[in-house]
């Protein structure tokens, strides 16, 4: 049987003959060939010859994705691998590597992927050298919403160089004898980015066998993977074997030099005793300016991937494809979402030069570690992509150092002070102990710091520019000026337990057989005054952001729960848009302006589906909240029931117009009052008393998009959403026609169209569509604020799953700042209000920010539903529950589980009972086949194929770690019981 280098060799043989057919002059090799002659006495040299030789195996008109495919076949890297490079990071599309096409140079992809198969090889080793699934997982913060954040290592991307895996067994045996020695006593032999090779370019003779003397003892390893970070679990360092090449050493040399950055290369120029230089100098501003305009430089916000932290992306200007940062050196101390500049240089030399703003709020969750004979201490993130800090001994409790034991289990919040360029960690001081790890509150902090979400009471600044005479009441003048709509049948339509009630509805039957149907919207900007401390604290934070537990508001809770809030028996002040709508949907005529309502009621959700359902009852007085005895139940009950079928055949034309809607299963709790524990979780559902109030919410917000667009076209505050991530589309649609199922990806309406009709009602069907909607919604993009006179191209103002041109945020201004501005514009250009004091300039801006607090908001909230659930699983499992496949890998499948919509991941080394299994993929479909220990040992194995919808039995148990659980797979013969 041939070894893996012939099989290699074999392969590229092939290729070869292959490539005798093309031609020999592809585009590629001329860009590099140029790109060869400029740094012809550089230290990219001999790498770029290399790499201009191996470009002579593509095709002339191979573009990115049939040149990634060569590559990884000449490489003999599996298909499941090649597959999972654009697929398998995030939904949203959020680190899917792309590839960049600029100035004639060729994807980063390519020595991605021969890096790919190069760690594909050691893992192998890896496993045979006694790493379980569970220690290579620990137990750090998953920071991504499409999987659990475990890490296989038989899928895990790298870029590490290889060298001898024999040397490799060796070193891992002295690692093995090692392993307690202190992470911080090393410090000064920490690699970052990727190990350099043993002959590492630019140092003298001495030096290299100084070097080579100093491995025999130390083996290099990843910053991050040379000592188990605290609950991590990881122990042993990466195998890596010979190059898939098999270059000569001098090719390696120069390989090995150009893939480190010049901040590697630069660390022994000091001198012995001299600091080692870990990262690059920033550029200065002015080389950054020029840079940018001369189109060397790159700017955008930097995504690192939660579950491989040394790879980074930002998007390429025309943000169809992704620059990739290959290491911790490349991002040169940047922190994910920060705004960076980036240099193109040769593709591996991708690297960041200037962070133009931190937008990562440097605090962290997470553990500390004493260090004996050292002034710090080092704490421990639990979110991979934070640096491990130095911390000083003054900031830890006073016992620390003597009973450093007691805190194994204590979460602290660390920032980062500093980070400096000759350092492997950051500097930071201990801003709080939270208390015990796996406990709801002091977890629940440490999120909301991590976040930057400020939880803080509001200062006296801020409250004195509320209303100081309580109770509160309409001023005359005021009254004046607005239209008086307290006599009209108006209410309220919102979850039970709502407290900021910022919308209600009204619907009026009029003579002609046509209705007269308003939307009222709390009018906010009346109690909050441009330019001062509460305009300023609520544009700081931007949002309000919903816990499991509680809400951290945007506004004082004076103005949430009271002043603003639509409360039934109560004069408020709104902003109205008033509709002459006819019974099938179509709009006759739009009133907008400010008024002043009365609700007569606040109904529950499950008051207006009641009244939906059962159109014929009269209810009675005690089955709903109390109503105002001007308008009796059944005029409300009337107005929902006409509201409803409206809404129907407003909804039923934005779908045949094309829109799109991904609904996934939403978790929610019940909980006790007094503890604040989760006493049972269930799927929320969405009805048609939901659907009634959406309905009429877009309606609003798309009015009011147009009517600010057109005041204001330079000005206007907009909400869009881009397409979806093209590549990620294509490949799932070629999986979904492998497959056998009929789904139309071409556009939102098609799809749309594509779910809601290929599969049927019944059970299996359904699960299939919650999983298909999972699958659909990753390519999918976020939707963003901007405004109008900065994105001159309106074909981008486009809302891609509403399919509508305008689309902005109207209707919930007590809780999004972007909605204040909003009622601002819309105010001024009705004369009802002072001119808005922003530019173009400052309202981009502030819908910059918006989206930054949007998507952390956002992020907050799911990590809050994990933890309630991993506490639930803890209090109240294990929890059976039926489980789809959503997809499968060559070591491990995820699963959604129904019964409660969370995904888990599933190891097949970890099933207990499963003897064997074996991968198999045919183009995109991708199987596991498990080989179950037989209960009767004189029966064969049970087999079971693993593949995407396969219905499967899971049990979710609580792990060892705090928070955290597993989904464990069930026997299949307990499947059919």
């Amino acid at each position: 049987m041939d070894s893996p280098r012939q099989s290699k060799k074999a392969n590229l043989n092939r290729e070869t003959k292959r490539s005798q057919h093309q031609s020999s002059t592809p585009p590629q090799k001329d860009a590099y060939a140029r790109l060869l002659s400029q740094h012809r006495s550089s230290k990219f040299s001999l790498y770029l010859e290399q790499y201009a030789k191996d470009l002579s195996f593509q095709r002339e008109e191979n573009g990115p994705s049939m040149l990634l495919k060569a590559q990884s076949d000449r490489l003999n890297i599996p298909q499941r691998k090649r597959d999972q490079v654009p697929n398998d990071f995030s939904d949203s599309s959020d680190f899917s590597p792309s590839s960049l096409k600029s100035k004639g140079e060729e994807s980063s992809l390519s020595l991605y992927m021969e890096k790919l198969n190069s760690r594909s090889a050691h893992q192998d080793g890896e496993r045979r050298q006694g790493v379980t699934d569970r220690q290579r997982r620990g137990q750090r913060r998953d920071t991504t919403t499409s999987q659990d954040g475990d890490i296989e290592s038989g899928e895990e991307l790298s870029s590490l160089i290889p060298i001898d895996s024999n040397k490799h067994q060796k070193q891992q045996q002295k690692k093995n004898k090692d392993s307690n020695r202190d992470v911080a006593s090393k410090e000064t032999s920490l690699f970052v980015g990727r190990p350099q090779s043993p002959k590492k370019a630019g140092t003298s003779g001495q030096e290299q066998e100084k070097a080579k003397k100093f491995k025999k003892k130390n083996p290099p390893k990843h910053p991050e993977e040379e000592k188990p970070r605290e609950g991590t679990g990881v122990d042993t360092p990466v195998s890596r074997p010979k190059s898939p090449h098999g270059k000569d050493k001098k090719t390696q040399q120069a390989r090995a030099s150009a893939t480190n950055s010049p901040a590697d290369k630069s660390k022994n120029k000091g001198g012995r005793g001299s600091k080692k230089q870990v990262f690059e100098s920033y550029m200065t501003s002015e080389e950054v300016s020029h840079g940018l305009k001369r189109g060397e430089l790159i700017q955008g916000q930097l995504r690192i991937n939660p579950k491989k932290y040394h790879e980074a992306f930002i998007p390429s200007p025309d943000d169809t494809r992704d620059i990739f940062l290959d290491g911790i050196v490349a991002r040169n101390r940047a922190l994910n979402g920060d705004i960076v500049v980036v240099q193109v240089l040769p593709q591996e030399q991708w690297k960041v030069v200037y962070i133009v703003e931190k937008k990562h709020s440097r605090a962290a969750t997470g553990f500390l570690k004493f260090l004996p004979e050292k002034p710090f201490a080092m704490f421990s993130p639990m979110d991979h992509r934070v640096p491990r800090i130095n911390v000083p001994l003054v900031d830890c409790p006073e016992d620390f150092s003597s009973r450093p034991g007691d805190y194994t289990n204590t979460l602290f919040i660390c920032r980062i002070t500093n980070w400096a360029a000759d350092s492997n960690f950051a500097e930071g001081r201990l801003a709080k102990t939270l208390g015990q790890a796996g406990e709801i509150e002091p977890e629940t902090e440490g999120i909301l710091t991590e976040y930057d979400v400020d939880f803080s009471e509001f200062s006296d600044e801020v409250l004195d520019c509320l209303p100081k005479n309580l109770p509160w009441t309409i001023p005359p003048e005021e009254m004046s000026k607005r239209r008086d709509l307290r006599k009209e049948c108006i209410f309220t339509i919102d979850p039970a337990t709502a407290r900021d009630l910022d919308d209600a509805l009204s619907c009026k039957q009029l003579p002609d057989g046509n209705f007269e149907v308003g939307v009222h919207i709390a009018d906010v900007s009346y109690f909050v005054e441009e330019g001062n401390a509460l305009d300023a604290i609520a544009s700081q934070r931007a949002t309000s952001v919903y816990l499991v537990q509680k809400v951290i508001p945007m506004l004082p809770r004076l103005l949430c729960e009271e002043l603003c809030s639509l409360n039934p028996l109560t004069d408020r002040l709104t902003f109205s848009v008033i509709w002459k709508i006819t019974p099938e949907g179509k709009i006759l005529s739009e009133w907008f302006g400010r008024s002043v309502i009365r609700s007569c009621v606040k109904l529950s959700y499950d008051h207006a589906q009641s009244m939906i359902e059962d159109p014929e009852k009269m209810f009675s007085a005690e089955e709903l909240p109390p109503v105002d005895p001007v308008h009796p139940i059944d005029e409300i009950h009337q107005a929902v029931l006409n509201l409803h079928s409206i809404a129907k055949n407003l909804r039923a034309q934005r779908f045949s117009g094309g829109a799109l809607r991904l609904d996934q299963l939403k978790l929610s709790f019940t909980l006790d009052k007094e503890t604040m524990m989760p006493q049972g979780c269930y799927i929320y559902q969405y009805r048609d008393s939901n659907k009634l109030v959406e309905e009429f919410m877009l309606l609003a917000n798309i009015a009011t998009a147009h009517h600010i667009h057109r005041k204001f076209p330079e000005l206007a505050l907009l909400r869009r959403h881009p397409p979806p991530k093209a590549k990620m589309v294509d490949e799932l649609q070629e999986l979904c026609d492998q497959l056998g199922i009929k789904i139309d990806l071409s556009s939102a309406g098609t799809l749309h169209k594509s779910l809601n009709t290929a599969l049927g009602d019944d059970k299996y069907s359904s699960a299939r569509k919650e999983v298909l909607t999972h699958m659909c919604s990753r390519p999918m993009q976020m939707a963003l604020y901007f405004c109008t006179g900065v994105l001159k191209n309106e074909q981008l103002f486009k809302h891609y799953a509403l399919n509508v041109p305008l689309y902005t945020h109207f209707t919930s201004p007590i809780r999004r700042y972007a909605d204040i501005i909003v009622h601002r514009l819309l105010a001024s250009s009705l004369k009802c209000g002072p001119p808005l004091g922003l530019s173009t300039k400052e309202v981009e801006k502030q819908a910059s920010h918006c989206n930054d607090k949007k998507t952390m908001s956002k992020r907050v909230q799911e990590l809050s539903s994990e933890l309630f659930f991993g506490v639930f699983v803890k209090e109240c499992g294990p929890l059976d529950s039926e489980a789809m496949v959503m997809g499968v890998l060559d070591q491990s499948f995820d699963v959604l589980v129904l019964r409660y919509g969370v995904q888990k991941r599933i190891y097949c080394k970890s099933i207990t009972g499963v003897d064997t299994f074996h991968h198999r993929k045919v183009g995109k479909k991708s199987e596991l086949t498990l080989l179950w220990t037989p209960e009767d040992l004189e029966e064969p194995p049970t087999e079971q194929v693993i593949s995407v919808f396969t219905l499967v039995e899971v049990q979710l148990k609580a792990d060892n770690a705090p928070m955290k659980y597993s989904a464990v797979l069930k026997r299949p013969d307990s499947n059919e019981s």
